[in-house]
């Protein structure tokens, strides 16, 4: 798929990287124990109320996840290199934290970034030089560390950790 905007053209690969989080999403679930909630496809009852989770499709669940999560993040101004973990982190974990997640890692190489979850000019010129292994270690930090205060939420932390090199 080619995104035209202005004069500059994108490769977009939003229809590759698309199967890869639906396939880690899953399909219909309604764990009182998973923070997400109800959900299908990854699509949660608690950030999207007006949509019919139960019987939500595939194909909606795409229209959902390319307004909401590939052009809403600015997924398609990511390096190459990061855009399937930026916007898987941002699918699983909310652009914020993905964002701050990626600054951090930016910061490990000496970015100076403020750590504020928001994808400026500033972070998206810095991430450049940013490998996508050290972005998977921030990724699994943040992880175990949220395992660690909330503890609950450990049986969640094997699929998490895979998914975090997966990606």
């Amino acid at each position: 798929m080619v995104k035209h905007r202005g004069n500059i053209v994108m490769l977009v690969k939003f229809d590759e990287i698309i199967e890869v989080v639906l396939h880690h999403e899953g399909g219909y679930v309604n764990d009182p124990k998973d923070p997400g909630g109800e959900t299908n496809f990854g699509i949660a009852k608690r950030s999207h109320p007006d949509v019919d989770i139960k019987n939500l499709t595939k194909d909606e669940a795409k229209e959902i996840y390319y307004e909401d999560y590939w052009a809403g993040n600015k997924v398609p101004y990511v390096p190459d290199n990061l855009k399937h973990i930026y916007f898987d982190m941002c699918v699983n974990q909310g652009k914020g934290r993905a964002v701050k997640i990626l600054q951090q890692a930016a910061n490990a190489k000496g970015a100076g970034l403020k750590v504020d979850g928001g994808m400026g000019p500033k972070t998206l010129e810095a991430v450049k030089g940013v490998e996508l292994d050290r972005v998977r270690a921030y990724r699994v930090k943040y992880y175990a560390d949220l395992v660690t205060r909330k503890p609950d939420l450990e049986k969640f932390y094997f699929g998490w950790f895979r998914r975090a090199l997966e990606v």
